[in-house]
């Protein structure tokens, strides 16, 4: 079973994406600020993050990076409800870019793609 592990600092968007993330199987893993993501990426073994971006504590641009370092071929799809963001050169780390919806195909369908594929493609 594949882990996803989910950083956002809204506790309804941890409830939602875990519960429909674990619909389609995956385990998952909630962390609601960056640096509890990174202490998770370093310990656990996870196998894609989805990032929001506007947080709290440390931003997921600077949590992207890092978490980068930490793991170059981990697959990070940054999801924010502000598409202006996709222009910024460091969100180019990650391996796609989702705009937050109530719907949450697209997000599933990268996420369904970039753990069947090579990790390494851009989408």
């Amino acid at each position: 079973m594949k882990k996803i592990l989910v950083v956002d600092d809204e506790p309804d968007i941890l409830r939602l994406y875990s519960s429909e993330l674990e619909d389609e199987g995956y385990h998952v893993r909630l962390a609601s600020d960056g640096e509890e993501a990174e202490r998770i990426v370093n310990s656990e073994n996870v196998d894609l993050v989805i990032l929001d971006i506007k947080m709290q504590r440390k931003d997921g641009l600077a949590t992207l990076t890092q978490l980068k370092r930490i793991k170059k071929d981990l697959p990070v799809v940054l999801n924010s409800a502000y598409p202006v963001f996709k222009s910024d050169f460091q969100s180019w780390l990650a391996d796609c870019y989702v705009v937050k919806s109530s719907n949450l195909e697209e997000l599933k369908g990268r996420i369904n793609h970039l753990l069947k594929y090579d990790k390494g493609s851009k989408n």
